[in-house]
């Protein structure tokens, strides 16, 4: 049977059985012009092969079909070896591919720099990932020369700093590297990796530097609420006035007075600073001089949160009411609309281009459409008012005094996921593509898995990746990046909480991979 597999088709198909194929190959194997061959692993391949008549002829035969061969044009010498191999049997159609392979592979990178294309080889390899690229360096002494001529590790990193938020803020922080040699972005994209993979440690283990602010406010103490930059942090406290803080050595620079009570929400940009008091009014600032701007006097009662973005703010009061503002700039600033709808105090509203996004001590979320101001759909779950919420995509994450965190689908309003573990009000979350930070009256912030709660096979108890205990008080307010959590609380205090530049000691503490540790700085 091995042998009958070894022979062309076309020399056994015609056999009615097994045994007239076998009579068959007997016959074969006795005739002059078969050979039979041993293979290495001990079967036997058949090769039938005509006799060549003598090697003068055949020598002269074959110069003269080439001599023919290179007078025809190059379709006619297609069409021809087209019916040459038509003519062959298997045996020989493999030997022939086997010789054509090599031919046809092309080392396209070596070849258009001989072509003036060097251009065309580095942009082909620029689309390689780091592991690609390490392998294709590997290959030979020509491919090395186009990826470090090229610049091509620097290119990858700079395409890294543009779709990645963490190798960016890294980039910034790390300042300018133009100039060096390709070596040096070769050697520095395993350090960015470890840097990497040092902050996902540190995040996980609760590892950070701990810095602390004291605000020192002047009678009721306590910071409702905060923004940061790289530069300053801007928070509003309890006393009513909005302090400003340089980021880097933590001084106050300048303190804006104005309202008459404590400043309980704030949003600022290039331009404007833009804070709602429990006196009623929004006010505007200029950000660089302190200087007011434009006083708003619409709410009946506190203004309990606001946010502005591409000419529109919305802002929301104990009054139950949610108004809708244009703003043209600091100085033209009208009322379009007042949304109403809750029947308790309005706590924090969201929105983006499609959805206006509100949270109330009536234990509802609500939604109402950004361009024509009407009502879409309730979001119900929550046993208890609700005191924070954000909502970012499809997603909106909510803070109760129920002590819950509920995650949100806002196209249909399901609720995915809910996460337990504050023992008290959750005051305020934030969320990334990566973490949930919520903080609590309990005095705790707490640090999340997303993806795992947005996976409904994923067990609650792995959840919570960390807790943080600092604060002295209630966590009034956060805001977090890649880096670092900047939190302010009732105890008057502002921490900053850096998982980069984590101390060596800390660095090689060990600290059980538990989620459930919680971890006291000292």
């Amino acid at each position: 049977v091995i042998l009958q597999c070894s022979v062309p088709r076309s020399l056994w198909l015609g056999c009615a059985n097994l045994v007239e194929s076998m009579c068959a190959l007997s016959c074969l194997q006795s005739m002059p012009s078969v050979r039979c061959l041993q293979i290495s692993n001990g079967t036997s391949s058949v090769i039938v092969s005509r006799k060549r008549p003598s090697e003068g002829n055949y020598q002269k035969e074959k110069d003269l079909c080439i001599k023919y061969f290179d007078q025809w044009s190059e379709s006619d010498q297609v069409e021809f070896v087209e019916h040459l191999i038509s003519r062959m049997c298997h045996y020989q159609h493999g030997h022939i591919n086997s010789y054509l392979k090599p031919m046809l592979q092309r080392d396209f990178i070596t070849a258009l720099p001989e072509q003036g294309l060097d251009h065309i080889a580095e942009n082909i390899l620029s689309y390689l990932d780091a592991r690609s690229l390490c392998a294709a360096e590997l290959v030979c002494k020509e491919w090395q020369r186009v990826i470090s001529e090229g610049m091509l590790w620097k290119k990858l990193i700079e395409r890294m700093v543009r779709t990645d938020p963490l190798w960016k803020g890294l980039s910034e922080r790390r300042g300018p590297t133009d100039g060096p040699p390709n070596s040096f972005y070769r050697s520095l994209y395993p350090k960015i990796i470890q840097d990497i993979e040092t902050i996902e440690s540190n995040w996980r283990c609760g590892r950070h530097n701990l810095q602390r602010i004291q605000c020192r406010s002047e009678n009721s103490k306590g910071v409702y609420c905060l923004q940061y930059d790289d530069e300053k942090i801007i928070s509003g406290l309890r006393d009513n006035s909005i302090k400003i803080w340089d980021k880097t050595s933590l001084e106050c620079l300048k303190v804006l007075t104005g309202h008459t009570g404590s400043v309980l929400c704030l949003q600022y940009d290039e331009r404007v600073i833009v804070t709602g008091s429990s006196d009623s009014t929004v006010r505007v600032w200029d950000v660089n001089t302190g200087e007011v701007l434009n006083t708003l006097i619409h709410h009946n009662e506190a203004v309990l949160h606001l946010r502005f973005s591409n000419g529109l703010m919305v802002t929301c009061s104990k009054d139950r009411s949610i108004a809708v503002w244009d703003m043209a700039s600091a100085t033209d600033i009208t009322l379009r609309r007042v949304l109403v709808g809750h029947r308790a105090a309005v706590n924090v509203v969201d929105f983006d281009d499609k959805y206006i996004v509100s949270a109330s001590g009536d234990r509802t979320i609500k939604v109402w459409s950004t361009s024509t101001c009407e009502f879409v759909r309730t979001l119900n779950g929550h046993k208890r008012g609700i005191a924070c919420l954000q909502y970012r995509d499809r997603l909106v994450v909510s803070g109760s005094s129920d002590n819950t965190i509920r995650l949100w689908d806002i196209e249909c309003g399901a609720c995915l996921r809910v996460l337990e573990g504050h023992e008290e009000l959750v005051r305020c979350i934030r969320f990334d593509n990566k973490r949930i930070v919520s903080g609590a009256y309990d005095g705790k912030i707490k640090v999340w898995d997303l993806q795992a709660a947005l996976d409904p096979r994923a067990p609650a108890s792995t959840l919570c990746l960390r807790t943080l205990v600092e604060h002295s008080g209630r966590v009034f307010r956060l805001q977090f990046d890649e880096f670092q959590i900047i939190s302010s609380s009732h105890d008057d205090t502002i921490l900053i909480w850096d998982f980069l530049n984590v101390p060596p000691s800390a660095q090689n503490e060990t600290r059980s991979p538990s989620r459930t540790y919680t971890y006291i700085s000292r």
